[in-house]
């Protein structure tokens, strides 16, 4: 036990009066080397450096999407509903023809101003009778916004093609 002690003691003696350890190749903390500072893209540019680069592909097509949807014949109901962080915009709309589908709230950014936000109701249809019952022609659509999304918002508005509903803070 105490040669063990004695052995213990003088390895830990040498040790610490070798300050050349810290900086050598043997100590694990200095395997990956120092960090070092690149230059951030400029402000102008979009770029996340964690997800890469898409390449040009013939299978791919890199064109944004616009979407082409109509609006709906009339918005029949709207909500606000409060979430923690938050609130969902929800509304509910009658199509013109029945078959309505992708229905999205879409934000008019010209309409959208001085304490009002403004959301087009469209969907997508298909050729198809125009008749059907109400029930079936209904259709609904939300949209989540954040508590820094609805600053300063007093109103929300959401259209279609034969009226406007609105609500108020």
């Amino acid at each position: 036990m105490n040669r063990s002690l004695g052995a213990f003691l003088a390895v830990a003696l040498v040790l610490s009066g070798c300050a050349a350890v810290r900086d050598s190749r043997y100590n694990p903390f200095n395997w990956f080397g120092r960090s070092s500072s690149q230059p951030v893209a400029a402000a102008g540019e979009d770029v996340n450096p964690l997800i890469p680069r898409r390449r040009a592909s013939i299978f791919r097509d890199d064109r944004p999407v616009v979407y082409q949807g109509r609006l709906i014949g009339e918005v029949s109901e709207l909500l606000v509903e409060r979430r923690p962080g938050g609130a969902v915009i929800r509304a509910t709309g009658v199509a013109d023809r029945m078959g309505p589908w992708d229905v999205r709230l879409v934000k008019v950014d010209e309409e959208s101003a001085d304490g009002v936000l403004t959301f087009d109701m469209r969907n997508l249809r298909q050729p198809g009778p125009a008749g059907g019952s109400e029930w079936a022609r209904s259709v609904t659509a939300a949209v989540a916004l954040s508590d820094n999304d609805l600053a300063g918002i007093r109103t929300i508005r959401v259209k279609g093609a034969r009226n406007v509903r609105t609500v108020r803070r």
